[in-house]
């Protein structure tokens, strides 16, 4: 008896050791899993926990990073990070803490990795269809599977389990972040966002009925939008002046993405451009913004400091 008791006792101290080394591994970030209820209206700083709808996401994963400031009250403002192509979800977040501290707002930040959104079509493009460059009705993926479903949920479970009553939230998406910030905008009218900042976009999904998805409004459900709805959104156009290297990285270049300009900061102009001549042709309220960074570039971190102080200003 006496020699199981110390067996007993020799696998707890391993099992603390063994905690005490993922945490330590986990770079301070409190580790939680979506029925944990340390993440509660109690918590505060930095952290991630793993979502996993499964009506939305089915087997997939889902890491979402937050910050929460120490003082925040039950009507503390949201704001969805959405990171570029390096998938990078705790960067983006933590390049928005000071930001969060000095206007007082939460920060998820969801991270689309590269196992569960493997390219562009599911990310960028939201999974609208099953090869997002060549469109068509058979391979239009039900609304449910969209990437762009995961985000008003997300917004739910975390109001819920923080005790949040906000009733809209904030977006900042930056590169291909930019791209899905901007078309999850045209692609779900009703979502409850007010602010969104997409700033420093590859290329742009325009508002252009004649040009096919991706590129315009065609051969999509995007056919059917209202555009008197979609141009009273606040949508802010961001991009900073010295983002005009026609060789940045990952930058698409072909016949479509070419005629929307060489480079981030011509192809900015061309979709806000393009959205002010239609909405003045016809007539409609305009509530779009364009916002250039004065000596920026490609920077996320600058570009999400002058987000945070668009969105709040």
């Amino acid at each position: 008896m006496i020699l199981i008791n110390h067996f007993v006792k020799l696998n707890l101290i391993i099992g603390y050791f063994f905690v005490f080394f993922v945490l330590t591994m986990c770079s301070n970030d409190t580790v939680l899993r979506v029925d944990d209820t340390i993440l509660n209206d109690k918590t505060s700083g930095s952290g991630f926990f793993i979502y996993n709808n499964q009506y939305i996401l089915h087997e997939k994963e889902l890491k979402v990073f937050f910050y929460i400031p120490e003082i925040i009250n039950t009507n503390t403002p949201i704001v969805f990070v959405f990171h570029g192509s390096g998938r990078n979800a705790k960067d983006y977040r933590d390049a928005m803490i000071n930001k969060a501290n000095e206007y007082h707002f939460i920060v998820i930040a969801p991270e689309f990795s590269i196992t569960n959104f493997p390219n562009s079509d599911s990310y960028n493009l939201g999974n609208v269809f099953v090869d997002g460059d060549n469109p068509s009705t058979s391979t239009l993926n039900p609304e449910e599977d969209w990437t762009f479903s995961v985000i008003e949920p997300l917004f739910d479970f975390f109001k819920e389990t923080i005790s949040n009553n906000s009733s809209t939230y904030h977006i900042f998406g930056h590169s291909a972040g930019g791209q899905f910030a901007h078309r999850y905008v045209l692609f779900k009218p009703h979502a409850r966002y007010n602010h969104v900042v997409a700033s420093a976009s590859g290329w742009y999904t325009a508002t252009d009925l004649n040009i096919s998805f991706p590129y315009g409004f065609f051969n999509s459900p995007l056919e059917n939008i209202s555009f008197e709805n979609l141009f009273q959104k606040n949508l802010i156009i961001q991009v900073g002046n010295l983002d005009n290297n026609p060789n940045s990285s990952g930058l698409r270049h072909n016949l479509f993405a070419d005629a929307q300009g060489l480079n981030r900061l011509d192809r900015a102009h061309y979709f806000y451009n393009k959205a002010t001549i239609f909405a003045n042709n016809a007539n409609l309220e305009f509530n779009w913004k364009f916002h250039i960074i004065e000596n920026a570039n490609h920077d996320f971190r600058i570009a999400s400091i002058n987000a945070a102080n668009l969105i709040f200003n």
